[in-house]
């Protein structure tokens, strides 16, 4: 049994002797498998059907390069088993906007290829298991909007500062990884194209110009087809949402958010499953030590978070040309992971310039958490009454 809890600030105290989590994402299930390993009692309320189920079995990739260390033995540290299917890529070949060719190469793995949904060997559906044989109780078709008692919120993102669009099908062609940076394709985003084991994912990865969406998709089609020879069969139209922003905490009251339901989201290109893991074990660390959840996430993912929406800002920016200079640049180190690394790293430049681009977007990147005094909603669903009474 667990020892009784010191309230600290920041520190949720569940009423009861069980922790609750609304939502089975990964961060949710990250935080049950915490909790009931340390012997403490996690109740997961999911208001799907099953784990996974905003996915088609698509192609997503876990990256590799915000540390030296592998994200797999990462993952390992902190009790969760990389017992999903999981395949490591070293090599990417992007296109510029003209369809100029480039190839990036590392040494270790760039980014682990997963597959997500509630079907056997998906990182949903492993994580569902690993919860369950840990003692977790998943409570589905229950959805939380209320937690008077506090507890940890993974729901997902609640709102759309990046949408992908594409295909799920089958094809002959050979295991590869495929991008391309082009407005004309992906609006301040990039294409991406997946194959493994003869299964495929194309998509459009937009920030910028959503309603668009299907002609960006058909271009990003035809564009794959000509460059690659790619022949899709038995598509399934498949499209999903990210949500990123910035906010001073991630708490609210006994209330802690994880995942994007907290703005943990790789703004630059929107790579969010590490965040989600790292930060939902978090949580329930804090619930279960007595740490502060504050300290915990910015020790570990704040600096991350701001040079993201710093490279976001400038990334945007870009356009074609700069596309194509960004590119270049790459193609001229020897090892792309090192590069990304150096990246992504959080420095003095961005540390300095975050407030100056926070303020500039502050529409794109406030915090989304509502602070209502009192509030044990799960989002913000008072949001409209707050904004009435402050007026």
């Amino acid at each position: 049994m667990l020892s009784p809890l010191v309230a600290k600030p920041g520190m949720p105290q569940p009423s009861d002797d069980a922790i609750h989590i609304s939502g089975a994402g990964p961060a949710g299930l990250a935080a049950a498998i915490t909790i009931a390993r340390a012997g403490g009692k996690a109740i997961v309320h999911e208001r799907k059907s099953d784990v996974g189920l905003r996915f088609h079995g698509d192609f997503q990739g876990i990256e590799n390069w915000t540390t030296e260390g592998d994200v797999l033995e990462e993952l390992s540290a902190i009790g969760i088993k990389p017992d999903f299917e999981h395949t490591p890529f070293h090599e990417v070949v992007c296109y510029d906007p003209a369809g100029l060719e480039y190839v990036y190469r590392s040494a270790q793995p760039l980014f682990y290829l997963v597959c997500r949904g509630n079907q056997l060997g998906t990182l949903d559906a492993s994580l569902k298991k690993q919860a369950q044989a840990a003692g977790a109780e998943l409570r589905f078709d229950d959805a939380m909007h209320r937690m008077p008692h506090g507890g940890i919120v993974s729901e997902g993102p609640h709102g759309a500062d990046v949408i992908a669009a594409g295909y799920v099908f089958e094809t002959d062609m050979a295991d590869g990884v495929y991008t391309a940076l082009s407005d004309r394709l992906a609006p301040e985003g990039y294409a991406y194209l997946l194959i493994h084991n003869g299964q495929g994912t194309l998509a459009t990865c937009m920030f910028d110009d959503f309603h668009n969406e299907l002609i960006y998709l058909k271009r990003t089609v035809g564009f794959f087809e000509k460059k690659t020879g790619v022949q899709i069969k038995n598509p399934k139209r498949f499209g999903g949402v990210g949500n990123f922003f910035s906010s001073a905490r991630a708490h609210k009251g006994n209330i802690l958010y994880v995942g994007e339901s907290a703005g943990f989201q790789d703004a630059l290109w929107g790579f969010g499953m590490r965040h989600a893991v790292l930060s939902g074990h978090l949580g329930a660390k804090a619930m279960l030590t007595g740490n502060t959840y504050e300290r915990l996430w910015k020790n570990r993912l704040g600096g991350l978070l701001r040079a993201s929406l710093v490279n976001r800002f400038f990334f945007s920016k870009m356009g074609d040309r700069g596309y194509t200079a960004f590119l270049k640049r790459i193609s001229q180190v020897d090892d792309a992971r090192e590069w990304l690394h150096g990246h992504y790293e959080p420095s003095l430049w961005k540390n300095l310039g975050f407030p100056i681009i926070r303020f500039f977007r502050h529409s794109r990147l406030r915090g989304r958490i509502c602070l209502r005094e009192g509030c044990d909603c799960t989002w913000c669903r008072c949001r409209h009454a707050c904004s009435e009474e402050a007026g």
